[in-house]
C-alpha cells in the first residue's frame, strides 16, 4: 500500500476545520475547497526514507529471527529425517505461501477501504511492490485503519497457527509472520508520522509507478 501520500489543510494553515463524527472513518471523494498539500512523501523518489524503512524491516527480520531460532531452531527446516520429498514439499509450499500472502496483503488493504466506504478499488503491481489503491481522500483514522490492517489481522492468523504445526514445518509459517510485520515497515513509518499530525488531515495514496502529486487549495495573490 506504501506509494505516496499528500496532506491537506485548510486556509494555509496546519491546523485544518474539524469534521463531524459522521465523518470519522470514512472515503471521501472530493476535497474541500481551500484544501492544498502541506507534506508528500515517495519512496521511489524520497531515498533517504527508502532507506530508513529498509533499515526499519531489516531490523523487526533480525529481531523476530534471532531469538526465535534459540526456541525452535532453524535447522529443522532443513530436516531430511523424513526424505527428500518432505524436505522440497516445505520449501514448495513456503513459496506459494509467499505469494498469497502478498495478494491476501492487499486484498485486506482493499477491504478496509470497502469498510471505509470507498467504491473502487485500484489492485496493481509495480514491478517492485503491490498495492491496493484508490482515488479518494480518507481522514487520518481510516487511513491507519487501512494501512495496518492486513498486518494486524494476519499476525493474529498466523500467531494462531504457528504452534500447532510441527518443528519442520513452524519456520514455513513464521517466515510468513516476518515478512508479514517486517514487510509492515512502511506502513509503520506513516502511522507514526501521522499519529503526530492534527487529528483532522486528509490523506491521500497515489499508487503506481512514477506518481506526481498536484498541490490543492487556493491560488496565492
Amino acid at each position: 500500500m506504501f506509494a505516496s501520500w499528500s496532506f491537506a489543510e485548510i486556509g494555509g494553515r496546519l491546523q485544518i476545520a474539524p469534521m463531524k463524527k459522521d465523518d470519522i472513518m470514512k472515503a471521501i471523494n472530493n476535497l474541500p475547497e481551500d484544501y492544498k498539500e502541506i507534506y508528500s512523501v515517495n519512496l521511489q523518489k524520497d531515498k533517504k526514507v527508502a532507506l530508513g524503512v529498509n533499515v526499519l524491516a531489516v531490523i523487526i527480520m533480525f529481531l523476530m529471527a534471532v531469538p526465535m531460532h534459540f526456541i525452535v531452531p532453524i535447522s529443522n527446516l532443513f530436516s531430511m529425517e523424513k526424505g527428500d520429498g518432505a524436505y522440497f514439499l516445505r520449501f514448495g509450499v513456503l513459496v506459494i505461501l509467499s505469494v498469497a500472502y502478498i495478494i491476501l496483503h492487499e486484498f485486506v488493504h482493499g477491504i478496509a477501504m470497502k469498510i471505509c466506504g470507498t467504491k473502487k478499488i485500484k489492485y496493481g503491481f509495480t514491478g517492485i511492490y503491490a498495492y491496493a489503491g484508490s482515488d479518494d481522500c480518507y481522514d487520518k483514522s481510516a487511513y491507519i485503519f487501512i494501512a495496518l490492517a492486513p498486518v494486524v489481522l494476519w499476525g493474529v492468523v498466523l500467531a494462531v497457527i504457528n504452534p500447532f504445526v510441527s518443528a519442520e514445518w513452524f519456520w514455513v509459517v513464521y517466515f510468513i509472520q516476518i515478512s508479514n510485520i517486517s514487510g509492515a515497515a512502511g506502513d509503520f513509518f506513516v502511522t507514526c508520522r501521522f499519529s503526530r499530525m492534527p487529528k483532522d488531515i486528509l490523506v491521500k495514496e497515489i499508487p503506481g509507478v512514477n506518481v506526481e502529486i498536484d498541490i490543492i487549495g487556493p491560488q496565492i495573490g
